[in-house]
Order: structure tokens, then C-alpha cells, then sequence
């Protein structure tokens, strides 16, 4: 093979890799019983593509082939670790009987990443590592990522997601989806982790890119799969919420990826197909009487999204469906957002007191985009040294370069 030939094929392994690897590694996991066994099994099937793919081609079916290559390189490593562990060899010979997966079609995996999403978000696990672990293990977020989210440190992230992996062994936690009788209690955390995948890949935390596609393509694949399998009125609401803010991703940026805001996008630009399903899902949500804090906040994308220009927004009604949201799932964040759209009903003065407020509890203190609202209103209302200093916290506790670049611009213009 010419060295022109082996270099598309790595990047064809490259490519493999961001697309495919946490799909094999579900897989892996379902096959094998063990997390650790089955991240170095992904190892080394990439290894061994690294390997064969330059001189046989990529094949037909790359994520079979990797998985079948991971489950024959673990196979081998349980043998060789046998005489110290008897188990490995039960472990392995139970392996060896099962069907290749090189022989399997596409559909046959599809579903592990969500048996992989329950088995993160088990009960038997904190709350805390129920979302890490599905971060880490289902979408491949780092311990450094999961910390910003977290608003914690990464050795932290860390050991929780040990101590989960731990936890799961040890319970002999099945990989599978629950009984459908008790699917209503896992739902929740299930969903929020969903979430959370998706506003990491919406908005990402930190890097250089604003969003981060294949992370939030992720979150609405795995929402479509859990709505099919359990339509609840929450699954529906959260499905709808991601839509519609999918739907804004093309405008949300300039060619040159500078960060543009809502009231300054090019609604044209903006996927009015995935705007359609979303108001469609939300209502569908809101219909059932059983609604939660996910189907208000789509109701609450809707408006936005209905609106033809950003002077046509119909802030009395955000507002108002913020008010019952503070009712239904309070938070700070939640209240931050509500006083952002009490400032463009009533003015930035009343915004200003409802932030000042926030943040004179303490809340919110390290959480950049609170500083921003408040600096803009202060902007607004020709407070410039306000204005100035808490742009300054902003940029501070920034970590996205699109946002930090915005936030730049915008002392500038300050003067």
C-alpha cells in the first residue's frame, strides 16, 4: 500500500474512532461484564485496526470488526491471566461460544449505548456518579470536561467514577434495560444525564469550538431511542427541548466561529423542521397534565422559537412560564434565566434586582453566564464601571474561547 493509501486509511481509523468508539466500547461492555476489561479490550481492537486496515482495508462493517477484534483480544488476555484467576477462564470460554460480532449486522448493537446509559444511572449509585460515569463511559467527556460541568475537580470526577465502576462489579449490576414496571423511577436520572450530554455538545464547556455536534446529535439519538421505549410525557418534553434548541445551532455562530446572541441570529438560518417536531413534542407533553420542569422548558424554547424577530418575542409569557417552572423545579439557574426575561418584560432596572439578588446568596458566584446577564443589564442602564467589572468576572471564569472572545469585544466597547 502507498503511503498516500495508508494515510487515508488512518484517518479513515481516526474517523472510526470519534464516531464509533463509545458505541464499541457499550458493546464491550455488554459482552464482557466489566468496564475496565472492556476499555482496554476497545484499546486494543483500535490497536489491531491500526494494524490490519492498512494492508486489507477498511471493512465492510468497521464497528463489528472492532468489536469482534476487542472481544478476541480479551479472550486471549483472560487466558493468559487464567492460571492466577480461575474465573477468567469461565469467563472466557462463555466468551468464545457466543456468536462473532464481525457476523452481526448493524442494528444488532444499536441499542447497547442505551442498556449502558440504565446500567450508569442505577439506582445503587449516587446521583453524582450516576452522571459522571454516563459522561465518562457512554460519550467520552473527560474527567476534566465532567469536572466544569460539576463545578468541581477532576480528581474528584475520578474517584467517583471508580468508586461507581466498583459499586456496579460488586452488586452484579445487569446490563440491560429494567423491567418496564421499573422504568418510571430510573427515568429521571436517565434524563438528565441525556441533558447534560446534550448542552455539553449545545454550548460546550471549554475548547475552542461553540458546540460540540457529534455530543448533542448523541443526546437526541439517545432521546428518540428512551421516548420509544418509555413515552413519557418528560421524555417527550426533554426530546423537544433539545430540538428546538438544535434548531438554533447554524445561526448561534458566525463562519469565523464567533458567538452570536439569540436576538442578533439570522432566523432564517434557523432548521424549522426541527423546529416543527419540537413544538409538536411539546405540546404533545404539556397535553398530558403530567408534565415536568423538561416539557416547560420546551414550551419556553417554543415561544422563542415561534417568534419571527426577537422584538416579536412574547416575554410576558416566557416570563410567566418561568414563574411556574420556579414552582415546579426551582434553582438558581432557573431563577437567573427568570430574571433575564423579567428584564426584557419590565425593563433591565428589574432584572438588575432580581440578579443582584442571586448573587448576593452566594449562588451562582463561579457560574460565568450569571455575571454576564448581570453585566449586560448594567450596560443597558449606562452603569459602565458595573458593567465593566462584572464582564471582568465573566471573562474570568470563562473557558469556552467564543465565549471568552465575545466578552472581550464587549469590554471594548465599553471603552
Amino acid at each position: 500500500m502507498s503511503d498516500d493509501a495508508g494515510d487515508r486509511v488512518r484517518e479513515a481509523v481516526d474517523a472510526v474512532y470519534q464516531s464509533e468508539s463509545r458505541r464499541v466500547l457499550a458493546t464491550l461492555i455488554r459482552l464482557l461484564g466489566d468496564f475496565d476489561l472492556a476499555e482496554e479490550a476497545l484499546h486494543d481492537g483500535f490497536a489491531a485496526a491500526m494494524e490490519q486496515w492498512p494492508r486489507a482495508g477498511v471493512p465492510a462493517k468497521p464497528r463489528a470488526w472492532l468489536v469482534s477484534a476487542g472481544r478476541f483480544k480479551a479472550i486471549d488476555a483472560m487466558r493468559r491471566r487464567a492460571r492466577f484467576d480461575a474465573s477468567l477462564a469461565e469467563i472466557a470460554q462463555r466468551l468464545e461460544s457466543t456468536t462473532d460480532p464481525v457476523n452481526w449486522d448493524g442494528d444488532g448493537i444499536e441499542d447497547d449505548r442505551l442498556r449502558l446509559v440504565f446500567v450508569c444511572c442505577h439506582p445503587a449509585l449516587p446521583e453524582n456518579a450516576q452522571v459522571a460515569m454516563t459522561l465518562r463511559e457512554v460519550c467520552g467527556l473527560t474527567t476534566e470536561e465532567i469536572a466544569r460541568a460539576f463545578l468541581t475537580t477532576p480528581p474528584t470526577v475520578a474517584q467517583r467514577i471508580v468508586r461507581a465502576k466498583s459499586k456496579i462489579r460488586d452488586a452484579g449490576i445487569p446490563f440491560q434495560v429494567p423491567e418496564r414496571g421499573e422504568l418510571a423511577e430510573r427515568l429521571d436520572a436517565v434524563l438528565r444525564v441525556i441533558y447534560l450530554v446534550f448542552t455539553e455538545g449545545y454550548a460546550a464547556s471549554s475548547g475552542e469550538a461553540l458546540t460540540r455536534h457529534d455530543l448533542s446529535a448523541e443526546a437526541i439519538r439517545l432521546g428518540r431511542l428512551l421516548v420509544e421505549l418509555l413515552p413519557e410525557p418528560e421524555a417527550e418534553g426533554l426530546l423537544a427541548l433539545m430540538l428546538l434548541h438544535e434548531s438554533r445551532r447554524a445561526a448561534r455562530a458566525t463562519p469565523a466561529g464567533e458567538l452570536v446572541l439569540l436576538d442578533d441570529q439570522d432566523r432564517s438560518l434557523w432548521n424549522r423542521d426541527l423546529i416543527a417536531e419540537g413544538v409538536a413534542r411539546a405540546e404533545r407533553a404539556l397535553a398530558s397534565r403530567r408534565f415536568g420542569p423538561y416539557a416547560l422548558q420546551a414550551a419556553i424554547a417554543a415561544v422563542h422559537a415561534e417568534a419571527p424577530t426577537a422584538a416579536a418575542t412574547d416575554w410576558a409569557q416566557i416570563a410567566g412560564l418561568y414563574d411556574v417552572l420556579m414552582r415546579a423545579d426551582p434553582s438558581p439557574v432557573v431563577e437567573l434565566n427568570r430574571a433575564a426575561a423579567v428584564a426584557m418584560r419590565d425593563g433591565p432596572a428589574a432584572g438588575l434586582v432580581l440578579i443582584d439578588a442571586i448573587l448576593g446568596r452566594g449562588d451562582l458566584a463561579e457560574y460565568p453566564l450569571a455575571h454576564s446577564a448581570r453585566a449586560d443589564l448594567c450596560r443597558r442602564l449606562g452603569r459602565t464601571a458595573d458593567a465593566r467589572a462584572s464582564y471582568q468576572r465573566a471573562l474570568a471564569l470563562t473557558r469556552q474561547e467564543p465565549q471568552r472572545r465575545f466578552l472581550e469585544r464587549r469590554l471594548r466597547d465599553l471603552g
